[in-house]
């Protein structure tokens, strides 16, 4: 067998050992990128390794699952594992995330205590170097100001489905809101998604804003059917406004660069007949695109809405005032 896949083997045994409802051969097929009669066989084959397999009837649906763990010796992480969370922790502190870069180092002891002294020495010296030898690029950008304790409270709240209450700062002064919470949006600034009791639709409310959070006894009612991803993709980036149809012409330049950028979850791009592209999408938070379009240095067009053309002709001439 060859090596990549003894590793694709080692990494289903693992999946397997560490979900708690077990992998349909769907599961697997997704996650391996994979056919279902090869999802097939690889199951087949980590059953053969790890005999202690269970088979579990969910509806019509069989899932698998490796209970009680994995010896330690599988469960070693690597080098590269061990750097990437080191530099994943790094990056986390320099763009001002206090709270997750304190998680991911406390997660990084725990994993290297449970760690061999002796391959704890070994691995050492290669994970500080690795670590040391890569850095994540950082964009210019306010830096996130959140206190860790809220964050904590809040993910307390949204785990135990409860109302909060908290002191918030808006452009009219500061005033006390109870808020079902709905989730969190992590960016340049970090957001509360919650629906305000009494109002309708969810909104959103920066973390750097909300002082004295407590919970309430009540139970949080978040929208009816509210998906946060869906939320999430009703704006480009974080504002939240009526969703558009936006159409861009991509010029030929710029067509490659384009199809390997991710704009938007909904864009979809049609080949032209001279090189170039059209792009579209169907999202909000059109000032946030325009500054966006500024990037790619006048390689892409604005075809429609009207209103986006008109909003970058008046961001074009603040820009020359």
């Amino acid at each position: 067998m060859r090596l990549d896949k003894a590793t694709a083997l080692l990494r289903l045994a693992r999946r397997l050992a560490g979900s708690a409802e077990g992998l349909a051969l769907e599961d697997m097929a997704a996650e391996f990128e994979v056919d279902r009669r090869t999802a097939e066989r690889m199951r087949d084959a980590v059953r053969d390794l790890f005999p202690q397999m269970q088979e579990i009837r969910s509806g019509k649906t069989k899932r698998f699952r490796i209970p009680g763990g994995l010896d330690p010796f599988f469960e070693a992480p690597s080098v590269e594992e061990l750097a990437d969370l080191a530099v994943a922790a790094r990056g986390a502190a320099d763009l001002g995330q206090a709270s997750r870069a304190e998680n991911l180092r406390a997660l990084g002891g725990k994993i290297e205590a449970r760690i061999r002294p002796a391959q704890r020495l070994r691995y050492a010296t290669d994970v500080e170097a690795l670590a040391l030898s890569e850095r994540i690029a950082l964009r210019p950008g306010p830096r996130p100001a959140c206190d860790p304790a809220n964050l904590r409270l809040l993910r307390t709240a949204l785990l135990a489905v409860r109302r909060v209450r908290f002191t918030y700062l808006g452009a009219g002064g500061s005033a006390i809101r109870e808020v079902d919470p709905c989730g969190l949006l992590f960016g340049s600034v970090y957001y509360l998604v919650g629906r305000r009791v009494g109002a309708e639709a969810a909104v959103l409310w920066r973390l750097d804003r909300i002082s004295r959070p407590e919970i309430l006894t009540e139970p949080a009612q978040p929208p009816e059917g509210f998906d946060l991803q869906a939320f999430c993709d009703q704006s480009f980036g974080v504002f939240q406004e009526p969703v558009s149809d936006i159409s861009l012409w991509v010029s030929p330049q710029a067509a490659q660069a384009a199809l390997q950028h991710r704009f938007h979850p909904t864009q979809s791009f049609e080949r032209l007949a001279d090189g170039a592209l059209r792009l579209r999408m169907q999202t909000g938070g059109l000032l946030e695109l325009c500054w966006h379009l500024f990037t790619w240095r006048g390689e892409i067009r604005i075809e429609g809405p009207e209103s986006l053309r008109d909003m970058m002709a008046d961001e074009v001439a603040r820009f020359v005032a």
